[in-house]
């Protein structure tokens, strides 16, 4: 079962907002809907599943609905229809104290524009979402400093914010946000404040963060570089809210289920997001030593090529063997291809990205080989067909489709004027349900 499960889910904003649902239903736009009710969809009928431990990522143009959509799943925004499962219980039905609870322990959120209280010192700031949940000092210190070194902020556990770069603050609000432990971190455009040096950075930590701690992460973005990037699996969102395609970068990369998805991954380096594993020949000429040159003579001439792989009986990557290093082996009698075979072979990992690629598939005399931590061969990868997919990037960037001229403008209250810092913290306040002087 996963982990999230959105059905049906829509909302709507404006009064008397149930009244748009049948013409959702009849499938108006969402510039009729507004025309004939005066409330605006954000939100249109999304469905979508998100397993335990990916990192899904939700993205789309001002006014898709996708922040929106995030905070519809911890009920910062309570939807209009539909349901939100979290391990089969539907968030939507929970009650003032359950959601509560799912909020302080299950569920975090990492804002724009950070949400810290600025009178406060980073270590304090780490500490507040488990100070009001009522947790001991000296436990509640313990897990902060733990969040904090996670972060890379050890040391500036008592620096105040405005001590602080923004990529550090947005630390900060990590660390706040991982320190109780939660399943789901709910990350809203994260990093869109940042410059593009320091997001890039951010970018990299939090890839290495998911893989020491493997929760599940939903993250907004409007940037397709970053989307392709984070995610393992990307889910467009359209111009009139509903959901366009759902898949892995590659997938919509490769396969974009229509043109909105295909305008928007016009501009895209496939090269940098393609990999070994995408388009690799996942079964070459293989042979094993003691098949002797004869036999492998036979099987080069059979699949018209002049080269084979040599692997042992774990499929293992040995070498190659040349057709005429057989030839003249098999001249001598022998048996054994083990004299010839040639280590004289590039060898990558499948997640290897094509552009890294680029540069050994121009000069290597014979197809890389593909292997995984084991060495055992995965595939090959031709020069030919790196080469397609450079020719084909060129392209694309050639003919580019207009999202002028798919999209609708109508924005989503929540997107189409930027949230400003009291907006995020107050979002932050109604996470805790309690704000810094009902502590104190």
């Amino acid at each position: 079962m996963s982990l999230i499960s959105i059905r049906n889910l829509s909302k709507v904003f404006g009064p008397n907002a149930k009244r748009a649902l049948p013409l959702i239903e009849q499938g108006l736009s969402k510039s009729e809907i507004l025309a004939k009710t005066g409330c605006t969809v954000a939100i249109n009928g999304a469905s979508f599943d998100i397993e335990k431990r990916e990192t899904f990522v939700v993205m789309g143009l001002s006014g898709s609905g996708k922040s929106t959509m995030i905070r519809c799943l911890n009920r910062l925004i309570e939807p209009t229809a539909g349901e939100i499962l979290f391990d089969g219980e539907d968030i939507t039905k929970l009650d003032r104290e359950a959601l509560r609870n799912l909020r302080r322990y299950k569920m975090s959120m990492v804002f724009q524009h950070f949400g810290l209280l600025p009178q406060r010192s980073v270590l304090d700031n780490v500490e507040f979402g488990l100070e009001i949940s009522g947790m001991d000092k000296a436990t509640r210190t313990e897990k902060a400093m733990n969040a904090i070194e996670l972060v890379g902020l050890k040391g500036f556990e008592q620096s105040q914010p405005a001590e602080l770069s923004g990529g550090m603050q947005q630390r900060v609000g990590l660390a706040r946000a991982l320190a109780n432990d939660p399943e789901v971190l709910l990350m809203d455009e994260a990093f869109s404040a940042l410059d593009p040096l320091i997001r890039t950075q951010m970018q990299d930590e939090l890839i290495d963060l998911q893989a020491r701690m493997h929760r599940t992460i939903v993250f907004i973005t409007h940037d397709l570089d970053e989307a392709l990037k984070l995610g393992d699996r990307i889910a467009i969102l359209g111009p009139e809210g509903r959901v366009q395609q759902i898949g892995t970068p590659e997938e919509i990369l490769c396969d974009p289920a229509d043109d909105y998805v295909r305008a928007f991954i016009q501009n895209v380096d496939r090269t940098r997001v393609l990999t070994a594993a995408t388009i690799m020949q996942k079964h070459p000429t293989v042979t094993h030593p003691k098949d002797g040159p004869g036999t492998a003579t036979r099987l080069m001439e059979k699949k018209r090529t002049d080269l084979v792989y040599v692997t042992d009986t774990d499929r293992k990557l040995m070498g190659i063997v040349t057709i005429d290093d057989a030839a003249r082996l098999a001249r001598k009698h022998q048996r054994d291809l083990t004299p010839v075979i040639s280590d004289r072979v590039y060898t990558t990992s499948p997640d290897t990205a094509l552009s890294d690629l680029l540069d050994t598939a121009v000069t290597s005399r014979y197809p890389i080989a593909v292997i995984d931590e084991d060495r055992v061969l995965l595939g090959v990868v031709d020069r030919g067909a790196v080469l397609a997919e450079v020719r084909e990037n060129v392209d694309d960037e050639a003919a580019p489709v207009r999202l002028s001229d798919i999209e609708d403008s109508t924005a989503a209250p929540d997107e189409s004027s930027p949230e400003t810092d009291s907006d995020q913290e107050s979002d932050a306040a109604n996470m805790y349900e309690q704000t810094e002087e009902a502590v104190q």
